[in-house]
């Protein structure tokens, strides 16, 4: 998925949804033998410092008698040139058609990609490629109206400086990505500073702040959008330099005067990607 740049149309990127360019298959383990199919499908999703890849298990369903593991590899990614690296290397093996890539870095891009290898030693061609990029997030950060706690806690910042993530601070300091408000309609959320807009994500409410898929093409707007359980919202961030920022809520529980929300952000700049690529039926 190429990055995002705000001078330009964003529906041509946000279309190209996990693509790499093709590579040189890993070299098969062994000599002869039996080689099993590749993995026919590759899904994964963003995580907090983390990537959960998931794939078909057809290496195994076809052939269970000559399956003897997975290989997971990864290499470098850069969404501006919508490249995978060269220099892959394995992240580890498993007998399950899943795998929890850990210890990663916050906003950084990588490729995947998993391999079969049968009894005999023999290492199938590859699956598909995967690109995804791991992202903070964080659950049940509540926010009040204006009329309790003297507005105190009425604002909310995706990333307000080079080391803070996630601040709740006074709604009238007008830094904020958005604020809460009520009135006899509802109560709602509502950008603050300018280059801050908001999208209702999907159609209908979500199950957890993980059914955000990568931002959407439009529908954001400057004004404020009525905050209702188990929706999600997805904000579009101009935060000065040449990319958008994406940052996203599912809203957990609404009341007359406060919200409780869970959040994510992406740390790095163009990059859509929020939570999930794909969902493994």
């Amino acid at each position: 998925m190429r990055r995002i740049v705000k001078q330009l149309p964003l529906a041509a990127a946000l279309l190209l949804l996990g693509a790499c360019y093709d590579h040189n298959s890993p070299t098969n383990l062994g000599g002869g033998g039996v080689q099993l199919q590749a993995p026919t499908s590759l899904s994964s999703i963003s995580l907090n410092g983390a990537v959960d890849l998931q794939w078909s298990d057809n290496a195994f369903t076809s052939d269970p008698t000559d399956f003897d593991f997975y290989h997971v590899y990864s290499t470098s990614y850069s969404l501006d040139q919508n490249l995978c690296g060269s220099s892959w290397v394995t992240e580890g093996t498993t007998v399950s058609p899943e795998f929890l890539v850990g210890a990663l870095t916050n906003g950084v891009p990588q490729c995947y990609e998993v391999t079969a290898v049968s009894l005999d030693g023999i290492e199938s061609n590859a699956s598909p490629l995967r690109n995804d990029t791991p992202r903070p997030d964080s659950l049940n950060v509540i926010l009040f109206t204006p009329d309790t706690l003297a507005g105190a806690q009425s604002g909310f910042s995706f990333a307000p400086n080079a080391t803070q993530l996630g601040l709740v601070g006074p709604g009238g300091s007008g830094t904020n990505d958005f604020t809460v408000t009520h009135d006899s309609t509802g109560t709602y959320i509502v950008p603050q500073r300018a280059g801050v807009m908001v999208a209702v994500y999907g159609a209908t409410p979500i199950g957890t702040l993980d059914s955000i898929d990568v931002a959407p093409v439009n529908g954001y707007v400057t004004t404020g959008i009525e905050a209702l359980p188990r929706w999600g919202y997805v904000f579009q961030l101009n935060n000065g330099g040449q990319f958008y920022q994406y940052g996203a809520l599912r809203v957990s529980a609404v009341g007359k005067n406060y919200i409780i929300f869970d959040w994510s952000y992406q740390t790095d700049p163009g990059n859509p990607e929020l939570v999930r690529m794909a969902v493994r039926k």
